[in-house]
């Protein structure tokens, strides 16, 4: 990149001003801050994804996903390079030989003189003056793997204060008592890379910004550290501390970060080690919400404490791998961590799970940031790959879950001066290998048949997203480039459940996503085109959507108006082809869908014929009722969600319908929707009252209260209506069809009688 502009490190461009995010002038702030809205944070609440206010997945999952003991996680953190190898291996060896002396001589020394009387030395030095910061984090390390007890004498020497010396007590006093302990270490070890590095890179051939430092990160909450939960629960977070990774030439000490980008792991501490489970399940929760706020983030690396023993553990799309223990206590456990901490210093930065073709561009000022995406397009007539970069300023749809396709979309442009007005838009995801297609092909399939079919209508041409390219991601793994998937990520750890492969699909750009509307009226008008497009590919092409969701549908405002297009056709299917393939995303399928996912006879299955059934277009429709009172609830832009995050907190029906246990989900669905008494729970707390509302009951009525097949529950007699109704889809489609229209005409009378709302800036990159 020209220096003018900025240069690159980590994979990041930075500005030539970017060093101010990582100086020591600025006042330390918590960490977790978007880069871009800093200003709107509320510490009320972690913030955490806008579908999984209550993520009660890791709550039933963790310990089913969770492989242990796998000592290949080390090896995921070297180097490729033999000669880096080598170096890293050298660097830990003599890391670790300078902290053994160390603690010996600071042991010696303690026999000698109190606790107190050590650490007041230690800070002020012999003769007054301050000494070597080493010595300092020697004894911080010290006092955490031995927790020594203050001897009788001790405490007669120094009666004023002697439990200062004594262990702490309560569970909080001695995890708080490890975090900077734990942080001393890092920084032990971060001198001497610093040190030993940057003779390499002054003698070369190694670059600087093929190396970085692992620096604890500043956090300066005042008070507890409460992590939302869900369900109006919040627990406390006993001792928490994160690390993150750092130009060689910055300053070592725990660093004040302004940005999520550079966070590399949580450390979640246990003060007991039979406290490590809790631990566990501490660090899903905070690592989950790493995801959102890093757009280049393949998957995560974190770290469990304790008063003797270190984990870490690599957080992939499909489960959870934990290293073999590090026994800190012994000299052999202390030398694997000082290994992992060198490696991380440099190993390519995709060995941490950030994306090198997804690049942050650091401007002077927030507002200045914006990502690189590189995309390889494959030449149609020579079959050669192309790598052509885009720029984005807005990501309309991070990666909201811990586990899955860890789906993104980026509006995007081939130009910077083109970035205010994206021409297309980029989706990023980790899709399942099956029978050697993957999901994104399905999608370009059946766009294609779409756009063969409607491309030239009138009144049809643009309800469809227009397909432009879709390909692989390839990164380099050493001298050779390879495509980025799960097999090549995660090479040898054991337990691997399905092989996904990372990829790019583009589309042309068709407005904002429903998700980030202005005012409902537009949502309703937006969803009436869709689906009154989606029942035309029906009739024409027999198409059934399969995935509807609030990234399905996307609208912009044309000299005609509003304009809705249907996208997402990852899980299409054709009518009559079968059951076809329910995604992973569960929170907005049919509850045909759902049942689908139940084993037969397990607790909770309702009706296996109707779950039997092929899919029809009753099942889309339910999928569409369930969006509208999705964003009915938590808001329809960025600024309804963030007050109801702060104010209300989760929800018993979104907890239930985010399940990844089909049976409970279905079950709470059929509830819910069985009568128009019964919806009044989902929609009493709808927060867009007006059209959503109104429109949410109008379908609901329509699909869940034919007066041949009302409600959704299984009789005593076993008469199941979901099955009945299937009977009469035809009648049915025809009765939601008025009904979207309808809505629709009364939304544009509503938008033309109103004075517009002021445009909702889409979310920038964070």
């Amino acid at each position: 990149m020209d220096s003018a502009t900025g240069d690159t490190w980590l994979g990041y461009e930075c500005s030539p001003s970017s060093n101010d995010y990582f100086g020591s002038d600025h006042k330390p702030i918590p960490p977790r801050i978007p880069l871009l809205a800093a200003e709107n944070f509320s510490f009320n609440a972690i913030p955490r994804s806008r579908n999984e206010y209550h993520y009660g997945n890791y709550e039933i999952r963790v310990q089913d996903i969770l492989h242990r003991n796998c000592s290949v996680v080390y090896e995921l953190a070297s180097p490729f390079d033999p000669t880096l190898r080598s170096m890293s291996s050298e660097l830990a060896s003599k890391i670790a030989a300078d902290l053994e002396t160390r603690l010996s001589m600071t042991a010696q020394r303690r026999k000698r003189c109190s606790w107190n009387l050590t650490r007041y030395i230690y800070s002020q030095g012999d003769d007054g003056h301050d000494i070597d910061p080493l010595d300092k984090w020697t004894i911080d390390i010290l006092v955490w793997i031995g927790w020594p007890e203050p001897t009788t004498s001790e405490a007669d020497q120094n009666d004023s204060d002697s439990n200062y010396d004594e262990v702490p007590n309560d569970y909080s006093d001695r995890a708080d008592e490890i975090a900077p302990s734990f942080d001393s270490l890092l920084l032990f070890v971060a001198h001497h890379v610093k040190a030993y590095l940057s003779e390499r890179v002054a003698a070369g051939p190694l670059k600087a910004e093929d190396c970085r430092l692992i620096l604890p990160i500043a956090n300066e909450e005042e008070g507890d550290h409460y992590i939302y939960r869900g369900e109006y629960d919040y627990y406390k977070s006993f001792g928490y501390t994160e690390c993150g990774m750092f130009p060689l030439s910055c300053s070592v000490d725990r660093q004040a970060v302004l940005a999520h980008h550079c966070i590399v792991a949580d450390i979640e501490i246990a003060a007991y080690e039979d406290e490590l489970d809790g631990a566990v399940q501490r660090l899903v929760e905070r690592t989950r919400t790493i995801f959102p706020n890093q757009h280049n983030r393949r998957f995560v690396w974190g770290l469990t404490t304790s008063s003797r023993t270190i984990h870490a553990y690599i957080f992939g799309p499909d489960g959870i791998w934990a290293s073999t223990v590090m026994d800190i206590s012994g000299a052999e456990g202390r030398l694997a961590f000082i290994s992992l901490l060198v490696n991380w210093s440099l190993c390519p930065v995709d060995r941490f799970g950030f994306d090198p073709t997804v690049r942050y561009v650091l401007g002077k000022t927030a507002g200045d940031t914006y990502l690189e995406i590189d995309v390889h397009e494959t030449d149609k007539d020579t079959g050669l790959v192309e790598k052509l970069t885009y720029y984005s300023k807005q990501c309309v749809g991070a990666a909201e879950r811990l586990f899955g396709p860890h789906a993104r979309y980026f509006a995007a442009s081939n130009s910077l001066e083109s970035m205010d007005k994206p021409t297309f838009l980029i989706k990023d995801m980790w899709s399942t290998l099956s029978s050697d297609t993957v999901d994104d092909a399905r999608e370009v399939s059946f766009l294609n048949v779409l756009h063969a079919e409607f491309g030239q209508s009138s009144e049809f041409g643009g309800s469809f997203s227009q397909f432009v390219s879709t390909g692989p991601v390839y990164i380099n793994r050493g001298d050779t480039v390879v495509v980025d998937s799960t097999a090549t990520a995660f090479a040898g750890l054991p337990d691997i459940s399905q092989i996904r492969q990372h990829g790019r699909t583009m589309t042309k750009w068709a407005g904002k996503m429903i998700s980030a509307a202005d005012n409902p009226s537009q949502v309703v008008i937006a969803i009436a085109d869709a689906m009154v497009a989606l029942n035309e590919a029906y009739e024409k092409c027999k198409i059934l959507h399969g995935n509807l969701s609030d990234r399905a549908i996307q609208f912009q405002e044309t000299t005609d108006g509003i304009k809705g297009t249907l996208g997402e056709f990852d899980y299409a299917s054709y009518s009559g082809d079968g059951t076809g393939k329910v995604p992973e995303i569960l929170l907005f399928q049919s509850i045909r869908n759902l049942e689908r996912l139940v084993e037969p006879g397990a607790r909770g299955m309702r009706s296996r014929e109707h779950a039997q059934a092929p899919n029809t277009r009753l099942d889309d429709w339910e999928s569409i009722l369930y969006v509208i009172c999705i964003l009915g609830t938590l808001g329809i832009n960025k600024m309804e969600r963030d007050a109801y995050s702060n104010g209300r907190g989760s929800l018993p029906f979104i907890k239930y319908w985010d399940s990844d246990e089909g049976h409970s989900a279905s079950r709470e669905k059929r509830l819910h929707f069985d009568s128009a008494c019964n919806l009044y729970d989902v929609i009493a707390i709808m927060v867009v009252d007006g059209p959503l509302r109104h429109l949410a009951e109008d379908i609901h009525r329509v699909l869940f209260l034919h007066p041949e097949c009302q409600g959704a529950l299984v009789s005593l007699e076993g008469v199941d209506p979901l099955v009945l109704r299937d009977a009469f889809e035809e009648d049915i489609v025809e009765e939601l069809l008025r009904v979207v229209e309808r809505h629709k005409q009364l939304a544009l009378v509503t938008l033309s009688t109103t004075e517009a709302t002021p445009t909702t800036e889409a979310e920038p990159i964070a």
